[in-house]
């Protein structure tokens, strides 16, 4: 092994033992839900509009054909929508904390054959904007504080999960189609407020 690779081993050895080490040291606070508590990790929540006549609550949809399932919201604030719950990427994390990667994944079955975990889909062709999704594959996503105290928006931009990667991230937002209100990025936004399921 020439002294040149060695040399390089070296360097991407040390840069990952930092980025390890400030993943690992997150002082990012906790993202906190209704009552002021912090979300944690394997707990049942309801995400819905920190805002009103937007929409209700986080459910799953259908577009076009009964399957596959969709990321989307209810209609009226009044239906119950899913629960669902959040795995943070970093396992030395033990709650939900603002701008750090975590998996989202309904605590539902569905009748399609298919998982229920976040991830980004395809682009809607008549609007450009990137669906969210449900299946079994592994998507991060992450949350960050609004302007509103107490309100968050969810995004996608798993930076924990490839440091040196370059996305082109986005927050989440509604896209009303067919009657239906599915989450896309690359739009409007959608502040959100987490309650917790009981």
């Amino acid at each position: 092994m020439s002294m040149r690779s060695i040399g390089t081993s070296l360097s991407l050895m040390v840069w990952l033992v930092i980025a390890t080490s400030a993943l690992a040291k997150s002082d990012n606070p906790p993202v906190l839900d209704t009552q002021g508590n912090p979300l944690e990790p394997g707990k049942d929540y309801y995400i819905k509009p920190a805002i009103t006549d937007v929409g209700g609550r986080v459910t799953l949809l259908s577009r076009n054909n009964p399957c596959p399932l969709y990321v989307g919201q209810e209609n009226s604030d009044a239906a119950e929508g899913l629960p669902l719950f959040f795995t943070p990427f970093a396992e030395e994390d033990d709650v939900v904390k603002v701008n750090r990667d975590f998996k989202v994944t309904f605590s539902a079955a569905s009748i399609c054959v298919q998982g229920t975990n976040w991830n980004l889909a395809e682009k809607d062709s008549e609007s450009g904007r990137r669906l969210i999704a449900a299946s079994g594959r592994d998507d991060y996503f992450r949350i960050t504080e609004t302007p509103i105290k107490g309100s968050y928006y969810i995004g996608w931009c798993p930076t924990d999960v490839c440091p040196f990667c370059r996305f082109d991230c986005g927050i989440v937002g509604g896209l009303r189609e067919n009657g239906k209100i599915l989450l896309a990025l690359d739009g409007n936004v959608l502040p959100v407020v987490f309650e917790r399921a009981y």
